[in-house]
């Protein structure tokens, strides 16, 4: 009844309809072209064929672009060469003076980055789109010959026809962010990731109907899961409440300020993106191998990096940490905090204003970062231990447990805030009535 009382308040403001039609009739667009395939392809051929990509590093790029790798689609790159761009610029941020200039210039040097991030990402794909091209004329790669005609000129088309579909999926991601409800970007990760379910959930239970899994056990996997989905959304929504304090002002006959508001911190204040960035990043030794399919050691080395290897584990765990931290201090700066309550003239009970007042928050942001840190961290590598320990698929493991979970609690969570938001700036009832989901607008 709540639900279909929500959804009847969405049709009620035409602004939020229109942006939801947009932006589910962009993602349709998105989910079309990744079964379009890429041209001097056998299409009948990769779809009989069983990639050697299935347990590795390809296996799980193809579960973020719902299973448009698998297919060799136009859009077997997905968006990740703009979320691997974003993250040199945002590293050049860090290290380079001209960067950190352009952070500070407001919308115009905004601008400016955004137009270095796409460059940045037309390089990135062009780079992995020729590792595709690679692979795709390599026999071994999908078990046959699925490029009946492979050469320069196959090598070139498919370089550019990638490239360019990705340019495409970024301007989607652009126009969703821009006119739709959500991020566009984020959204269409989620998208692709849940494009796969379906498929996995399928041959997750086709493994019990064959006799090779307990129904006991399932049921057990399955509470499991339920927990963890649990304990995401919690860490998601989780916030510690720092009280301020405001002096009461006497202006005229009126008395103002003298109340308690708090600054809700967030336990993962970085989100889904340091998962992003680290998933980013390990891409890019596969994509590099790849440019080797016929020579032994280079195969021995990216089946060292496999998802459910140990190596994988440890490094990628190890990443998100330290992309977590990176993160959590380009979103928060405890400084500008403190300087903005000092200007407004609010205070932390028993904390001097100014320099102690900035010392206190990020002592907090650094203790309560720490542990959100490593449930990351460990959310992230749990697919890797469903596959060896609890004899589970690895398409079902990666989707409830790790990177997809991730990226689907939070970013669904996301939209539908900005749509709890619409609801409430026009007095209508949302989808949440609780306190401490509805504190995530701070």
């Amino acid at each position: 009844m709540k639900l279909t009382e929500s959804i009847r308040n969405i049709n009620k403001i035409p602004e939020l309809r229109q942006r939801i039609l947009y932006t589910l009739l962009l993602l349709f667009i998105y989910r079309l072209g990744s079964h379009i395939s890429i041209p001097g392809v056998d299409a009948a051929a990769v779809a009989g064929a069983k990639s050697a990509h299935s347990n590795d590093l390809f296996g799980l790029f193809d579960l973020f672009v719902g299973g448009a790798f698998a297919r060799a689609s136009i859009f077997s790159l997905g968006i990740m060469p703009y979320i691997s761009a974003s993250i040199i610029v945002q590293l050049l941020g860090a290290v380079t003076p001209y960067v950190q200039k352009l952070q500070k210039e407001g919308e115009e040097g905004r601008q400016k980055i955004n137009q270095y991030t796409r460059y940045g990402t037309i390089l990135v794909a062009a780079l992995q789109a020729w590792g595709v091209s690679v692979s795709l004329a390599s026999p071994s790669s999908f078990g046959k010959v699925v490029v009946p005609e492979p050469g320069f000129l196959f090598a070139v088309s498919t370089i550019f026809i990638l490239t360019a579909s990705t340019v495409f999926v970024m301007w989607l991601g652009e126009r969703i962010t821009e006119r739709g409800i959500g991020n566009g970007i984020s959204l269409i990760i989620m998208i692709g990731i849940l494009g796969r379910f379906p498929q996995s959930f399928v041959a997750e239970l086709q493994s019990v109907s064959f006799g090779s899994k307990n129904w006991i056990v399932e049921l057990i996997i399955m509470a499991v899961m339920v927990a963890i989905v649990a304990v995401v959304i919690v860490l998601t929504v989780g916030t510690r409440r720092i009280p301020v304090q405001h002096a009461k002002r006497v202006v005229g006959r009126k008395v103002y300020g003298g109340g308690t508001q708090y600054i809700p911190m967030r336990i993962n204040t970085a989100g889904v993106m340091p998962i992003i960035f680290a998933q980013s990043i390990m891409f890019l030794p596969s994509t590099f191998l790849s440019f080797f399919p016929e020579n032994e050691v280079m195969q021995k080395v990216a089946g060292a990096l496999a998802y459910d290897s140990w190596w994988y584990a440890i490094i990628f765990g190890s990443m998100i940490v330290f992309f977590t931290y990176f993160y959590t201090a380009i979103a928060f700066n405890p400084k500008e905090v403190a300087d903005t309550m000092r200007r407004q003239g609010g205070f932390i009970p028993g904390i001097r204003p100014g320099k102690s007042t900035a010392d206190f928050i990020d002592n907090i942001l650094t203790r309560i970062t720490l542990p959100g840190a490593i449930s990351l961290a460990v959310i992230a590598i749990l697919p890797t231990f469903l596959t060896k320990f609890g004899n589970v698929t690895p398409g079902f493991a990666q989707f409830f447990g790790g990177t997809s979970l991730l990226i689907i609690v939070s970013v669904g969570l996301d939209t539908l805030q900005q749509v709890e938001s619409h609801l409430m700036m026009r007095h209508y009832d949302g989808f949440m009535k609780t306190a401490k989901t509805r504190g995530r607008q701070g």
